[in-house]
């Protein structure tokens, strides 16, 4: 690289970092909530739980151990998982698959007053799969998964922060 584009990189970064920008859900612990405490009622104990806890705990949401101690339920309504073949090569072997998450949530007060109605927060990724790199493939695989969880967990704080009751 020569000294010219160096510095023009240089200028470009400081010009981003100036202004205030920040990658899309960078920032949740600085999300304000209309609530101050939660009970999360889920079917299971999942990974996905799991990192929404600890958002909710980062956020300072106060989390109860029963849904009449808490100013807000939010409920998991499922969690689930799926891959697609998306392509095939001309031998019949994969060559893409497209993987899905979803997780759907609801939020309601005492009064059953809905907060967030039943929504679906839907992702999904493709995976480019090779026969020769199984193992390589299956921990990318684990990756996307991974992925997809924090982005979700990011979309269900955002709900959370912007979550009133419906009347």
């Amino acid at each position: 690289m020569t000294n010219m584009t160096r510095l023009l990189l240089l200028a470009a970064t400081l010009s981003l970092a100036a202004c205030g920008f920040h990658l899309r859900g960078s920032d949740l612990k600085g999300m304000q909530f209309a609530f101050k405490s939660l009970y999360l009622k889920t079917p299971a104990e999942t990974p996905f739980v799991a990192d929404l806890r600890r958002a909710l705990t980062a956020g300072k949401v106060t989390l109860s151990g029963a849904p009449d101690q808490a100013e807000l339920v939010l409920e998991v309504v499922s969690e689930q998982s799926a891959k697609q073949i998306l392509s095939l090569s001309g031998s019949g072997r994969v060559k893409e698959y497209q993987l899905f998450y979803r997780v759907s949530l609801r939020a309601y007060d005492s009064k059953q007053n809905d907060w967030l109605p039943a929504d679906e927060i839907a992702l999904s990724r493709i995976l480019a799969y090779d026969d020769e790199q199984v193992l390589a493939k299956e921990q990318e695989e684990a990756l996307l998964y991974k992925d997809m969880r924090t982005d979700a967990v990011a979309q269900a704080m955002r709900r959370l922060s912007r979550a009133k009751p419906q009347l």
